[in-house]
C-alpha cells in the first residue's frame, strides 16, 4: 500500500493491528513504527485514543 489514506478502518476509534492495511493506516496516521505501534497496542489495549495518548500524540 501507499501512502494513500483514503482507505480508512470501519471502526476508527480501535486500532488493528492484525490487518497489514490498517498497521500501515495507523503507523502513517499516528506517526510510528509499526513495531511501536504494535508495543502500545499490548501495552494498553486496542483504543485509538489510549494508543496515542501512551504515544505522547
Amino acid at each position: 500500500m501507499s501512502d494513500d489514506l483514503s482507505k480508512k478502518p470501519l471502526d476508527s476509534t480501535r486500532v488493528n493491528v492484525n490487518e497489514s492495511w490498517e498497521l500501515d493506516y495507523w503507523s502513517k496516521k499516528i506517526g510510528v513504527t509499526k513495531e511501536r505501534l504494535k508495543e502500545a497496542v499490548k501495552a494498553v489495549g486496542t483504543s485509538a485514543a489510549a494508543v496515542q495518548k501512551y504515544l505522547g500524540k
